[in-house]
């Protein structure tokens, strides 16, 4: 449970709170909270791992009159992160398009040394102490007098993994309270634009038999710290919808 804590921490300890901005009707009729379209990255806030000197790098590209989130990694590890939480049980759904260059030849779910991937979308879970039990409190109570904020509850990351898997939901090597959700697999798409639409509530529930806490953050990721390889990889936006 320490590892989760220090390898989540900062994400939490790097963010002031924030209020999430009045839903909307999009183009298409549904219930919008936000859309990110990458014009730039004022909505988001880096953050890096303790002991990982080496940090992986977000730019904005533009094309045109499109913007796209450009995140490369040589060897490294850092992430963005958007500074405001959200309700899931109001707006549960996530859809975002996604390329990648290459997948990591040494990259493997189910090991520390291959957990890496040329990109994922975290969806962290803020810790609820009012719906927590009394072991779970002092844990969390050491880690936020020692850090100052509570560590997130939880995590889903949705990954674009390496090679093929037959599992759809795997737990991370470091902890049981991150599950990775294997969107795409393997090599076959590299190079092309995918489009993907998550609904968060069910795949909490599928991964971790339970219903989540209310409030939410996401987080872009390109990390190669582990393989010690490269990859470059775009998102072309994030729509958070009901």
């Amino acid at each position: 449970m320490i590892v989760f804590f220090q390898h989540l921490l900062l994400v939490m300890l790097t963010l002031v709170p924030a209020i999430m901005p009045s839903a909307a009707l999009g183009a298409d009729g549904r219930d919008t909270l936000f859309r990110e379209d990458f014009e730039n990255l004022d909505n988001w806030k880096p953050f890096f791992f303790p002991k990982i000197k080496k940090h992986s790098t977000y730019t904005i590209e533009t094309n045109d009159k499109d913007h796209i989130l450009k995140a490369e990694s040589s060897g490294s590890a850092s992430a963005v992160v958007y500074k405001n939480s959200f309700n899931i049980y109001e707006h549960p759904r996530v859809t975002w398009r996604w390329k990648i260059g290459n997948v990591y030849t040494k990259g493997d779910a189910r090991t520390k040394e291959g957990d890496d991937y040329p990109i994922r979308v975290y969806i962290m879970f803020e810790y609820e102490p009012e719906h927590a039990g009394a072991f779970e409190k002092l844990q969390y109570g050491v880690a936020r007098s020692i850090y100052g904020e509570y560590p997130p509850h939880s995590s889903l990351s949705y990954v674009w993994a390496n090679k093929d898997d037959p599992d759809r939901f795997l737990k991370s090597p470091y902890t049981d309270r991150a599950m990775m959700v294997l969107l795409e697999k393997g090599r076959q798409k590299a190079g092309t634009w995918q489009e993907v639409e998550i609904n968060v509530l069910e795949d909490y529930q599928q991964a971790f038999g339970e219903k989540p806490p209310a409030r939410a953050r996401i987080a872009v990721m390109n990390d190669s710290d582990n393989t010690g390889e490269s990859a470059v990889s775009y998102m072309d936006y994030i729509e958070v919808f009901k």
